[in-house]
């Protein structure tokens, strides 16, 4: 499930923004430089596919791609 998880990741970051190279401890900000408008962008991507919602709060505390991943396993997310 991570695997699949983690190339959903990598894919919906490289649409949104351009980057590719992924790995699990990737930081959004201090690795790829993306901006707050980037990283939100990506956040609703998340929540159009699998139909979640995100709160705000919850948004600053996803720092790395291993941190989205752990998140959405936790929000019961089985299917990419």
């Amino acid at each position: 499930m991570e695997e699949r998880l983690f190339e959903f990741i990598c894919n919906v970051v490289y649409k949104v923004t351009g980057k590719r190279g992924l790995v699990y401890d990737t930081d959004f900000v201090k690795d790829l430089g993306l901006s707050s408008f980037d990283v939100m962008n990506i956040v609703c991507a998340f929540e159009d596919h699998f139909d979640i919602d995100v709160p705000s709060r919850d948004v600053w505390k996803l720092h790395q791609v291993k941190d989205v991943i752990d998140y959405m396993i936790k929000k019961g997310i089985t299917k990419v």
